[in-house]
């Protein structure tokens, strides 16, 4: 297994993926799409399970911050 992070496209059915990612959010109020985010977030990090590739997930997700209105 690599500890290198791919942040290169790298999904199957990239576009599916995201179009289902929109619709689980249809209807929730902000606090539960947030709520949905942190889940999704905490599973797919276990699934990952390398904590190397975790922490350059997070410092790669950090530089693109946008800044709050």
């Amino acid at each position: 297994m690599s500890d290198q992070l791919i942040l290169t496209p790298n999904i199957d059915g990239g576009d599916d993926f995201y179009a289902e990612l929109l619709a689980n959010h249809e209807g929730l109020s902000k606090p539960q799409s947030d709520a949905l985010n942190a889940r999704l977030v905490l599973v797919l990090a276990n699934h990952v399970g390398n904590r190397a590739i975790l922490t350059q997930a997070l410092a790669a997700a950090a530089l693109n911050q946008t800044p709050e209105e």
